[in-house]
């Protein structure tokens, strides 16, 4: 009895995480993030506060945690808003939500109308990301070129790019993501500083 509870104990563990909508990945900023990231330490704890007050503020909504699935991404004060919903009642609440958040200065509406995705795709679009990353990080003909600098998010096998670079910039991490596999998409919220 004891083999079989155990790993159904860890499968409902990941079933769980895999349904989660709440924000990723908040750690402190060290020196070497900031050495990475073209945004001041104040834009990066600004986008960090709006992810964290737009989670909670969604959260909140019993209509919109139990029938939506999706992902706020701030970078510069620009909001990503990926994921899907089954009506356009709730795509507009979302919205509406996020555009009172504190520091909002643009959003980007890329929520579906569709039921919330499974997990098995979500899981692919995690491998999608990674694969991404790691492609970013085999770049070697821009000298100052930091893969960190760019954020990469997946929704549905459509990939969004966000970063403050350059254009040439840009154009290698456009063309090297275009190259990698399972991908639908891309999807381009760079925001160019030359």
């Amino acid at each position: 009895m004891k083999k079989i509870f155990l790993p159904l104990i860890l499968l409902n563990c990941l079933l769980i995480g895999a349904c989660s909508t709440a924000p990723r990945n908040f750690q402190e900023i060290t020196e070497q993030a900031l050495l990475q990231d073209r945004r001041s330490r104040e834009a990066i704890l600004i986008d960090k506060n709006i992810e964290i007050e737009a989670y909670s503020e969604l959260n909140s909504e019993d209509d919109l945690l139990n029938q939506c699935h999706f992902t706020i991404t701030a970078y510069n004060g620009a909001v990503l808003i990926t994921g899907e919903t089954p009506n356009e009642e709730l795509k507009k609440k979302i919205i509406a939500i996020v555009q009172v958040t504190p520091n909002v200065k643009l959003i980007h509406d890329n929520l579906t109308i569709a039921y919330p995705s499974d997990s098995s795709s979500r899981t692919n679009d995690q491998l999608i990301t990674e694969t991404v990353k790691v492609a970013l990080s085999q770049i070697r003909t821009m000298p100052d070129f930091d893969p960190a600098m760019i954020k990469v998010i997946t929704e549905n096998g459509i990939v969004y790019l966000m970063g403050l670079v350059h254009r040439d910039e840009g154009t290698v991490v456009i063309n090297v993501t275009r190259l990698q596999p399972g991908i639908k998409q891309i999807i381009t919220l760079f925001e160019y500083v030359d």
